[in-house]
């Protein structure tokens, strides 16, 4: 398999354990930014909300981008958001944070698809795509224990330190090891792309959390099924 793979596949990695870590750091964040909890556990509902609403949003904006770019642009983008959530001084400005960070989620799953299935022959798409898609399993078992654990020594800003930096090797490892030669998804409207939330077949995520994952798609034949028939 190509090298580039496992630069997709750390990106997954480190955007799963962003997006699952935060449950066991809310405690933690309530008691030092003197908030409740409901109101600390918006951040895992307002980080949902990123990926919901903002994926496709964004999907249709940089549909004709180079994907090369784009990927190394939303790993940037994540980066940032988890360095702002590690610095951030108040309670409003880690919503910020994670909301940045989940706009960067949901449009990865997308593009990340898109170019794994780009990297490797037709008939080893699906393998492909796997690999990339192991990231989020290995972030929940290994990732975000560990991510947990950071946060209850450390403190919970470290934690997002730490994400940044696996945020910040996936982006230069996308940046040295993803061809910059990938064909373009068919772009398509910010109309379409927001169909896809009222559409019965698409696929919401709730796997005994409070978060949402909607792969955004970009009507590649190669591209996995995103959708329950």
């Amino acid at each position: 398999m190509p090298l580039a793979l496992f630069a997709l596949t750390l990106s997954a990695f480190a955007i799963g354990t962003t997006e699952f870590v935060i449950v066991g750091l809310i405690p933690t964040i309530a008691e030092q930014l003197n908030v409740s909890l409901p109101s600390a556990g918006l951040l895992v509902s307002l980080y949902a909300l990123g990926v919901a609403i903002g994926a496709p949003v964004l999907t249709a904006l940089t549909g004709k981008l180079p994907r090369k770019w784009l990927l190394v642009g939303l790993m940037a983008l994540f980066t940032v958001g988890n360095l702002l959530a590690w610095q951030a001084p108040g309670y409003e400005s880690l919503i910020v944070a994670r909301i940045l960070t989940g706009l960067a989620h949901g449009v990865f799953f997308s593009v990340g698809s898109t170019i794994a299935t780009g990297l490797v022959a037709k008939e080893k798409a699906a393998s492909a795509i796997a690999i990339m898609f192991s990231g989020l399993t290995v972030a929940l078992v290994t990732g975000v224990p560990l991510g947990t654990w950071i946060g209850q020594v450390f403190g919970w800003r470290e934690t997002f330190l730490v994400v940044s930096l696996l945020g910040l090797v996936a982006m230069v490892g996308s940046l040295l090891l993803v061809p910059g030669n990938l064909p373009k998804g068919a772009a398509s409207s910010v109309r379409e792309q927001l169909s896809v939330l009222t559409r019965n077949r698409c696929c919401w995520s709730t796997p005994r959390r409070r978060s949402v994952t909607a792969v955004p798609s970009r009507r590649l034949p190669s591209s996995p099924p995103s959708c329950n028939r």
